[in-house]
Formats: C-alpha cells, sequence, structure tokens
C-alpha cells in the first residue's frame, strides 16, 4: 500500500553537491521543493578530497555564485586554506583552490537548505520513479510514500548500484560506507535508460599525530586569500597548512609486487575510472619510468586529527595499504584511521540528455551531477544549479536556461556531455574550453550575474553593486584613455621598472598595455578618482592588457553564436534528408542537437554534413512559413 506524502512543484532526489544547488535554486525560484536523500547526516558531505576548487573547478564555483548558487558562499565560510594558482601565469588559468573543515561545510550548507523557505528536507531511499502518460510525476520510497511534482531531479552521485572494492573484499555500498541505491538503478533500466559502470577511488586517511611533518614541506595558504564568492568581502578564517611529500623507491617496489592483489589489475572491478585522477597503482603501471609521484597531507577540518592523503587512492589490500603509506618519507610510524577504496556505480549515458539537462526520454526528469559520468564536487554542482534553474522554469513554463560555451565552464561541461557524451568519467580542464581568456575566474560576475538576475537568483541589492562595478570599471579604463602624460612625468617610473622611456606624449592606457606596468605604478603617477576595489583594480588591468586577445575571441563568438542561433526544429526527419552520410544520421538520430552549432560539434557529423543541414532548413523554415 502507499502513502500519498505531499504533493510539490520541483523534487529532487539526492543532498550532494549536486543536489544542494539544485534544490537551492528551485526553491529560491519560487518552486516548492521536496528534497529527498537517504541520509539527512550526508547532506553536502565530502566523501573524497576535502577541498574546492582547482583549475577550470575553481571557475565553476565562481559561475554557479555569480549565478546566484551557494557552493562559493559556503566554502568562503568554512575553509581552512586558501590558495590561488597558477599566478605565475596569464589570468585565463588562474585558479582559487580552498581546502575545507569538511564537517564544517557539511553542516553549514545544511543549516543553510533548512532556513531555505521553500524548501523541505526528508530522509528515504527513492526506489523508482512514478510515470504517467510517458512523463514523470513523481517518486516512490522504500516505505511506500508516493511523492507527487510537475519535475524530478536526479543526483544520485556515486550510490546508483554502489559496490565498494578493496583488495578481494567487496560489498555493496554507497560512499563512506552509506547505503547503495539499488533498486532505483533497475527501476531507470526498465523505462529504458542506458547506463554505464563507472569507478572512483579514495585514499587512506591517518592519524596527524603519526606524522613526521620534519620530513615534509610546508604548503601554506595565501597571506591574503582572494574568495569564491563575489558577496564575501573578509574572513577572519584561520589556515592550516597543508605538506608534501613523495612515494618512494620502496613505494613503487610495494605495489609492483602486490599487483596480482589489486582489483584494478586482477579484473574484479569491471568499471571505467577516471582518467586524469589515477589510482596510485594505476600511476605505478602507468608511468613506470617516474621514480616519484607527489603526495600531499591534507587536514580533513580544525577539530580531527583525521589527514586526508592526496595522490594515493587506492583499492590496494589493507595490509598493503599500511604498507605503502610506511614507505612514504614522513609516514613511516603512520596509523591509517581509514582505507582507501575503490567505488563502481551506474552512471546514465549523458546523452540522452538535452542541454536543458531534462530527459529525452522522459519529460519532467532532470538529472545532474556524477549521474551523468562527471567527477568532482565543482563539476556536479555546476550541472546541479542549472537542472534547479531549468526544473523550476519548466513549472514556471518558461523557456530553459541554456549557457552555450562562450559564457562559461558550466556550458562547456554540459555541452561537452550532452553532446559527445564520455567513456570514462568526466573532469572539467581549461584545456576544455575554446574561450579560455573569456572565462576567466576574475570575470565570472561580467558574464553571468544578468541571467542570475533575470531568473530571480541575485537580489535587487547585489544586483545594483554588480552594475556600479561595471560602471566604475569602464569609467577608469576610459579616464586612463583621455589622460596623457609627458616623458618627463613617466620615464623615471618607467625605467624603474625595467621599461622602455616614451619619447613623446602618451596615454596612461597605451602605457598600463606594457606587460612590466601594472596598475599599482599607473595609480602612483595618477591616481584613480573613483572608489575602486581590488577586483576592480584587477580587471581594469587585464581588460586593457589583453584587449587584442580578448577582441580575437569574441570575434570567434559572434560566428559561433550565429550557429547557436539558427534552432533545428524538433520533429525534424534527418531520415528524409538526402545526401547526408549515414554516420550524420545516425549522430543527428540518437543526440537531437537543438541548433546547427550543437550539431557541428557532434563528432562524426562533418562540415558538408552542416552544409546540406543548412540547405534543408531553409527550405524546411520556407515550407512551415507558407503554411502556417
Amino acid at each position: 500500500m502507499s502513502y500519498m506524502g505531499g504533493t510539490y512543484d520541483v523534487i529532487v532526489v539526492g543532498a550532494g553537491h549536486a543536489g544542494c544547488e539544485a534544490a537551492l535554486a528551485s526553491a529560491r525560484m519560487g518552486a516548492e521543493t521536496l528534497m529527498v536523500t537517504i541520509n539527512l547526516d550526508m547532506v553536502a558531505f565530502m566523501p573524497c578530497n576535502p577541498s574546492i576548487g582547482g583549475p577550470a573547478k575553481g571557475h565553476v564555483v565562481r559561475e554557479i555564485d555569480a549565478l546566484g548558487g551557494e557552493m562559493g558562499r559556503n566554502i568562503d565560510k568554512t575553509f581552512i586554506q586558501m590558495r590561488m594558482l597558477n599566478t605565475g601565469k596569464g589570468p585565463a588559468v588562474h585558479a582559487l583552490r580552498a581546502q575545507a573543515d569538511k564537517f564544517s561545510y557539511q553542516h553549514t550548507m545544511k543549516e543553510t537548505m533548512e532556513k531555505e523557505e521553500k524548501l523541505t528536507l526528508r530522509q528515504g531511499m527513492v526506489d523508482q520513479l512514478i510515470v504517467e502518460d510517458g512523463v514523470c510525476v513523481g517518486i516512490l520510497t522504500q516505505t511506500g510514500t508516493e511523492y507527487r511534482a510537475k519535475a524530478v531531479v536526479l543526483t544520485t552521485g556515486t550510490y546508483l548500484r554502489g559496490k565498494v572494492i578493496m583488495g578481494e573484499l567487496m560489498y555493496e555500498s554507497g560512499p563512506n560506507n552509506q547505503q547503495p541505491s539499488v533498486k532505483l538503478a533497475h527501476n531507470l533500466r526498465e523505462l529504458g535508460f542506458d547506463l554505464v559502470r563507472f569507478k572512483t577511488g579514495t585514499p587512506p586517511r591517518v592519524h596527524k599525530d603519526t606524522i613526521d611533518f620534519s620530513k615534509t614541506e610546508i604548503q601554506p595558504g595565501d597571506d591574503k586569500p582572494k574568495f569564491f564568492s563575489y558577496e564575501t568581502k573578509s574572513s577572519d578564517n584561520e589556515q592550516l597548512p597543508c605538506w608534501l611529500t613523495y612515494t618512494s623507491v620502496d613505494t613503487h617496489q610495494i605495489i609492483n609486487d602486490n599487483l596480482h592483489r589489486a582489483p584494478m589489475f586482477s579484473g574484479i572491478i569491471e568499471g571505467t575510472g577516471p582518467r586524469y585522477c589515477p589510482s596510485i597503482e594505476d600511476k605505478i603501471v602507468r608511468f613506470a619510468d617516474k621514480p616519484k609521484h607527489q603526495i600531499f597531507l591534507e587536514p580533513e577540518g580544525k577539530n580531527t586529527k583525521e589527514y586526508y592523503v592526496q595522490g594515493l587512492s587506492t583499492s590496494l589490500p589493507e595490509d598493503v595499504q599500511l604498507a605503502v603509506l610506511r614507505s612514504i618519507p614522513g609516514m613511516e610510524k603512520v596509523e591509517m584511521m581509514r582505507n582507501g577504496y575503490a567505488i563502481e556505480y551506474d552512471a546514465m549515458v549523458p546523452t540522452q540528455l538535452w542541454p536543458s539537462l531534462e530527459t529525452k526520454k522522459l519529460p519532467g526528469l532532470f538529472t545532474a551531477g556524477q549521474i551523468n559520468g562527471t567527477s568532482g564536487y565543482e563539476e556536479a554542482a555546476g550541472q546541479g544549479i542549472m537542472a534547479g534553474i531549468n526544473a523550476a522554469r519548466k513549472v514556471q513554463d518558461k523557456e530553459p536556461v541554456v549557457l552555450d560555451r562562450s559564457q562559461g565552464y558550466i556550458g562547456v561541461l554540459i555541452d561537452d556531455l550532452v553532446t559527445k557524451g564520455t567513456n570514462e568519467p568526466y573532469r572539467l580542464l581549461t584545456s576544455r574550453a575554446e574561450y579560455r581568456l573569456l572565462l576567466r575566474h576574475d570575470n565570472a560576475d561580467l558574464r553571468l550575474t544578468e541571467i542570475g538576475h533575470d531568473i530571480g537568483l541575485i537580489s535587487e541589492e547585489r544586483y545594483a553593486k554588480f552594475l556600479q562595478k561595471k560602471q566604475l570599471v569602464e569609467q577608469e579604463i576610459e579616464r586612463l584613455r583621455q589622460a596623457k602624460v609627458k616623458p618627463v612625468e613617466v620615464n623615471a617610473t618607467l625605467e624603474a621598472a625595467g621599461s622602455a622611456p616614451i619619447v613623446d606624449g602618451s596615454n596612461l592606457l597605451t602605457i598600463l598595455r606594457r606587460p612590466e606596468v601594472s596598475f599599482a605604478m599607473i595609480e602612483s603617477l595618477s591616481p584613480s578618482p573613483y572608489d575602486l576595489d581590488e577586483d576592480m583594480k584587477e580587471q581594469v588591468e587585464i581588460q586593457i592588457k589583453y584587449a587584442g586577445y580578448i577582441e580575437k575571441q569574441l570575434g570567434h563568438v559572434e560566428k559561433l553564436q550565429k550557429m547557436e542561433k539558427k534552432r533545428i526544429p524538433e520533429d525534424i526527419v534527418y531520415d528524409d534528408i538526402n545526401g547526408l552520410a549515414m554516420e550524420a544520421r545516425q549522430k543527428l538520430n540518437k543526440i537531437r542537437p537543438i541548433s546547427i552549432g550543437q550539431a557541428s560539434r557532434i563528432a562524426g557529423v562533418t562540415p558538408a554534413d552542416i552544409s546540406i543541414l543548412l540547405v534543408y532548413l531553409e527550405h524546411y523554415n520556407r515550407v512551415t512559413a507558407a503554411k502556417g
């Protein structure tokens, strides 16, 4: 017997990083939202590395914040170390990374969600989706409770038929010994969804007091930390250092001697693992020529002695894990508190999704996060906020919000998934973005705050501050363009910076374009009359120094947008189009691209196919207009 638990606008299944963003976005946009999770103590839990950010991932967190999401605000409240990476390189690859207090991060996020007016949290195991007339209209839990909604978002992470593997030991489990979700995985298969088996892993945790830090290198946080959220202006969080050590010759020997006991090589593990986060046994085999690998020792929080051993993800048996740990400098007497393990799980083939993250097969059902074949908290949260936004907009009868590849790393991530699919856990990299000079860490607000405000996730107060920032940056750039200086006024400063003197008069904007000239030097020559904060000064400098490159990329983007604006009708029959190659027909039928731009990025669809498609669309649109 089923029991009616309630009716909502949107139901979110799962409370990991994707689920939290989806539920908060939906509720904040005015949709009555229910979040159901197997265990309420695991809201926003970090089963792997207790950190947020890094290359491309940090950009995503900034974008989530610019849209009005929560991850940036939450890590700013709970970080125990903050570092800007790649500062020796150009601004396109600058990336913020924070070490989180794992427990504080979790509890702070749960508290935020509990306070959200239109969001209800419930503990329960979802066994199946309720489908009526080919539409997803709700969920059914293990206890027989039925919840109804106009849209359902699945964010099940690595729980679908989760199986933990360590040496010869195997058992059904979600991460951190949580219950796996088995019936829902079977239900998705029954509904005709194509699922694949992926694998991820986590390293052992060790006791701080058994580490000899004198044999490791200290990795402190930045003296003046920057923040993920545009709303965070300062922090008094105490920063804790991380520590760097390396594997040794003995480490490699122990692993090589025990490969016959490694599930990765003995055939026990069926799932495909993440290429960019390999296990230590995989690294030793694949990079046999390398004498050592980096190992970072990272605190899991302020009030725990547990340290995370980054770089040592493994599914080797327990006795081998301990021997491996004790072969690493600084850990000769270490005590292991938790074993590392691998986890296999079912994931959705993401080409079954529209760019809105709604499933093509089952209207009303959205998926986000690791269920879509990605790895990483940030990739999950980026999809989560978009799925939450689009679920709420579906309920409100509004068009979905789809970011294109020139608007954000979130756009790159989702486009890659739904257009190309993935045959391994997908990780976002800066190299995946063709417009990475436009998609910088510093300008996420300039790219996305407008959208966040339009959909109702950015407050009027925050939007007014954003518009003021934009205006001040533009005014300062114009001031520098107008400000003329003579050689006698600037040459001493230029020569002190190792820059060539000017012969004739120049403007300050031209001088700031020089690589060795900083905005601080320009300020010493001509203080700004505007009240500019550090972010604004950085923005002025980057926009001036990289103007030529940025303009070039914007030219490419314009061409891309013309292709994106050429929409493909949903009812188009590709088999009717003469001249299309057989492979192109098969791929176009499978992906059902929404625009010529998306069609052009499908592997196997050639420029010749696109030309034929454009001619056909012109004819199709003329005929449709004549009928209409």
